[in-house]
């Protein structure tokens, strides 16, 4: 629930219009059917599942901070930047960093592929510098390439569990500190095996 909107869930037809008739007697509520489109979240119905995109929001950023010189790029972060907190120039206008990483943290609702490039640009909002804004940049150039991207909530009953964490050690320059990161698969495993290919090959083209 967010203000006056109620997203309803459930697998008994007979509770859900029950729930339904209750909650109209008391607030008169506006059924609007199956979810198509939820708080900025695209809901797409196929014999798979629910596909989730946010291809709407990031059409929009794209076009509201638009760089037409910029080509596209296949991943989120340039390895061969190392950012530091005192490492370049102070930008003239931290707020426009401050607000595209804003939007950027939103995305990740449905874009954890931008996940750890966005936790690590957060990381400088309080004195954004221009080598920092260029990162964000990057990232921009990444959803350029790929705008479509969205998660399969898979309707298969298998709950297969599956973890995988790596660690860079030692690798901030700034505090010393190791970064790390892990993932959680639930869903079958043939789908997993594909989620790990696409993982893998971006990893490679990084």
């Amino acid at each position: 629930m967010f203000v006056d909107d109620i997203l309803l869930t459930g697998d008994d037809d007979d509770e859900m219009t029950a729930l339904k008739a209750n909650l109209d007697e008391t607030f008169k509520i506006k059924d609007l059917g199956p979810i198509h489109y939820f708080l900025g979240t695209e809901v797409l119905h196929n014999a798979d599942g629910l596909i989730l995109t946010q291809r709407k929001f990031v059409k929009e950023l794209l076009q509201e901070f638009r760089n037409p010189q910029a080509a596209p790029v296949t991943c989120p972060l340039d390895i061969t930047t190392k950012l530091t907190a005192d490492g370049g120039e102070p930008l003239s206008s931290p707020t426009l960093y401050k607000k595209i990483v804003g939007k950027l943290n939103f995305l990740t609702n449905t874009r954890p592929d931008l996940a750890f490039a966005v936790q690590h640009l957060s990381q400088f909002m309080q004195q954004p510098q221009v080598p920092h804004y260029n990162a964000v940049q990057h990232v921009r150039r990444c959803l350029q390439r790929y705008p479509d991207l969205g998660i399969l909530l898979d309707i298969s009953t298998d709950f297969t569990l599956s973890a995988y964490c790596d660690s860079d050690w030692d690798s901030c320059s700034h505090t010393c500190k190791s970064a790390s990161g892990y993932v959680v698969f639930l869903g079958k495993k043939s789908h997993f095996m594909e989620v790990q290919e696409a993982r893998h090959h971006c990893t490679l083209l990084c």
